[in-house]
C-alpha cells in the first residue's frame, strides 16, 4: 500500500513533493505560458459553449452547488480574455493560482482518490471542462490533461460525451494547451443566472472545423463491479468544401461507476 494512503502526513508530503517538482520543471523547461489578457474579443469566434451551473448530483448538499458558483466567479475571473499567442502554453494552474480562502473561495465538492469530498475551491474543474471542450475545437494542442478513473453521479441533462472533461488539482494536476499556429486565438469566460459559459476567438477565420464523435459507449461488470467506457473521436473538415480531412481518437475511457445501476435509470 502507498504511503500517501496509510496516514495524511505522507499524504500531503508526496503533494508538496509534486508541487515543488511542477515548479522546478516549468523553471527548468522554460515554457512560455500565456499571460496577456485582453477585455475585448479578438474578431472571429470558433466555438461557443455553455454548461448548467445546477445539476443534480447525487445526494449531495445543494448549497455545495451555490458554494461551486462562486467559486466560478473567482477562477473565472482569472482567465477570462486570456491570449495564446503563437509559440505560447495556456496553463489552467499558471493562470487561476492556489485556491485559499483568501482569495475568497469556498467549500465544495472534489473528487479524490476515487471519494467524493469537500475542499476550498472545490467546484471549478467544470471551467476545466468548459476550456478543454471548447480547445477541442481548435487547432491548439492539448499538452496536458487529466481525468478521473471513476464516474461518481448517474448523468443528469448531460449534453457532452461521458469522459470529455478535464481533471484539476493544484498545481501538478494540471490542463494545459500549446498554440502551434502563426496566429493568436483568446478564451472568454462569463457566468449567467443558469450557465457557466464560454467562447474560443481567433484573430483570423480558421478554415477547419472540428467535430466530436462518442463511439463505443457502453457499461459493463468486472469482478463484481461496474464499468463504463467509450471513445471520443474528433473528425476535422475543411470548412470550404467539406471534405473530411482527417479523424482521430482523442479519449479512450475506462472508469468505475461510483453509483448502482438503478440509479442510473432513475436519472433518466
Amino acid at each position: 500500500m502507498q504511503l500517501s494512503k496509510i496516514h495524511p502526513f505522507f499524504y500531503h508530503a508526496r503533494i508538496f513533493q509534486r508541487r515543488s517538482f511542477r515548479h522546478l520543471r516549468d523553471l527548468v523547461q522554460r515554457t512560455r505560458f500565456a499571460r496577456e489578457r485582453q477585455p475585448d474579443n479578438l474578431p472571429y469566434t470558433i466555438k461557443k459553449h455553455q454548461s448548467l451551473l445546477h445539476r443534480r448530483l447525487g445526494a449531495t448538499d445543494p448549497q455545495l452547488q451555490e458554494n461551486k458558483i462562486c467559486n466560478l466567479r473567482i477562477a473565472r475571473l482569472a482567465i477570462d480574455g486570456i491570449l495564446i499567442r503563437p509559440g505560447e502554453t495556456f496553463s489552467f494552474w499558471k493562470m487561476v493560482g492556489k485556491t485559499t480562502r483568501q482569495k475568497g473561495y469556498i467549500e465544495g465538492l472534489l473528487l479524490s482518490q476515487g471519494e467524493v469530498i469537500t475542499g476550498i475551491g472545490g467546484g471549478i474543474c467544470q471551467l476545466a471542462n468548459l476550456l478543454y471542450w471548447m480547445a477541442l475545437h481548435t487547432p491548439l494542442t492539448v499538452v496536458e490533461r487529466h481525468h478521473h478513473q471513476f464516474d461518481p453521479f448517474p448523468d443528469d441533462q448531460r449534453v457532452l460525451p461521458f469522459g470529455s472533461g478535464a481533471s484539476v488539482f493544484y498545481n501538478f494536476i494540471d490542463l494545459r494547451f500549446f498554440n502551434p499556429t502563426d496566429q493568436v486565438f483568446q478564451f472568454r469566460v462569463w457566468l449567467t443566472d443558469k450557465h457557466l459559459k464560454g467562447a474560443v476567438c481567433s484573430e483570423r477565420e480558421w478554415p477547419f472545423s472540428y467535430h466530436i464523435q462518442e463511439r463505443n459507449h457502453r457499461f459493463l461488470q468486472q469482478a463484481g463491479k461496474n464499468y463504463r467506457e467509450n471513445e471520443i473521436w474528433r473528425l476535422v473538415i475543411d470548412k470550404r468544401t467539406g471534405n473530411r480531412i482527417r479523424e482521430e481518437m482523442i479519449i479512450r475511457n475506462f472508469s468505475e461507476v461510483k453509483y448502482t445501476l438503478e440509479d442510473l435509470a432513475g436519472s433518466r
